[in-house]
Parts: structure tokens; sequence; C-alpha cells
């Protein structure tokens, strides 16, 4: 053999080598080396099932009667209609505000909505700065404000202090002390 045919011998087998070794990674590649785990496992897990709770009784309906009728509707009181019908005792009619009585401005508004500014001395007497919707008042002790027929008892540097008279559960006149703060500057 020439050296020429020597390396096309050679090279050939080299080929041949070279192809038998890469089939065989290739095969070992698809090969299922985890087989038997997966075997194992698919062996362990034929039984089990996903198991779920049964759901529970469901009872029938009770309807509950509706007890209430005589008891007075808190989205109607009945305080108005004993108010109207004169039924209210003597003590009660004693704080019960006069109809008679002419309102003032701030009697409008509700009490919640009326800012108290500031106080004012002049010749002894305070008064207060109130603002009411976009108008500013000035007010004094004996003067009414707010809807609950709010009587001023008396102003100082931070509040006014009101009595106001409201109708109870009964219908009867009762005295509620409310007082209106001092709205602090912003900053």
């Amino acid at each position: 053999m020439n050296a020429r045919t020597a390396r096309i011998v050679l090279r050939g087998g080299l080929v041949r080598l070279l192809a038998i070794g890469a089939a065989a990674s290739i095969a070992a590649c698809t090969s299922d080396e985890h087989g038997d785990l997966k075997q194992e496992l698919n062996q362990l897990t034929k039984d089990v099932r996903g198991k779920v709770d049964p759901l529970p009784q469901v009872r029938p309906y009770e309807p509950v009667p509706y007890t209430a009728e005589a008891a007075v509707d808190p989205f109607r009181p009945e305080r108005i209609d004993v108010a109207s019908s004169g039924t209210a005792t003597a003590s009660a009619s004693k704080l019960a505000p006069d109809p008679n009585r002419s309102k003032e401005p701030l009697e409008a508004f509700p009490l919640e909505s009326i800012q108290m500014l500031g106080t004012i001395t002049q010749n002894r007497e305070t008064f207060a700065l109130v603002k009411a919707g976009a108008n500013l008042y000035r007010v004094k002790k004996g003067n009414y404000m707010g809807q609950n027929f709010g009587v001023i008892t008396g102003i100082d540097e931070i509040q006014i202090a009101l009595k106001e008279l409201v109708q109870d559960a009964g219908g009867e006149w009762v005295e509620r002390s409310s007082a209106l703060q001092l709205v602090e500057a912003k900053r």
C-alpha cells in the first residue's frame, strides 16, 4: 500500500469511527435515563385521586315572623304625631320653642355648616364673627343660630356655647348643650 492509499483508508476508518460515535451519543441523549423513576412514580400514583369533601347539607329556609309591628318605626318617628296632638306633658311644654318668635337669619343653616372665625369686644360686650354660606354675621349672647332652636349662652375666644331644643323619642322637648369651635387659620 502506498502512502496515499493508507491515508484514504485511515480517513475512511476515521470517518466511520466518528459516525458511530455520533450515533451512539445521539442514542444516549434520547434514551430514557430516568425511566425507572418514572415507572415507580406511575405505579405509586395510579390509585391516588384528588379528594373533594362533600358539600354540606343545605338547611331549608325557615322564615322568621316580624313581631315588631307595634314598635316605633325608626324611619317614621311617632314622636311627631305625639307632639302635634298636644299630649306632651306640662314639663315638656315649658321647654317647647315659641312658634310665634320671628326666626333669625342664622336659624336657616345647620349648626355644622356655621364657622366661628373670631371675636370682637365693644363696650365690654363680646361679639362673635361667624360665617354661614357666603355671608359673615356678628352674633352676641341671646341670638339664635342653627336649625334646632339654638340660643347662644356664652361667647369666649375659642368657642360659642349654645343651648338647643330637640325632641326625644317620646316627643318631649329636651335641652342639649353644644358648642361651635373657633376655626384655626390655615398657614
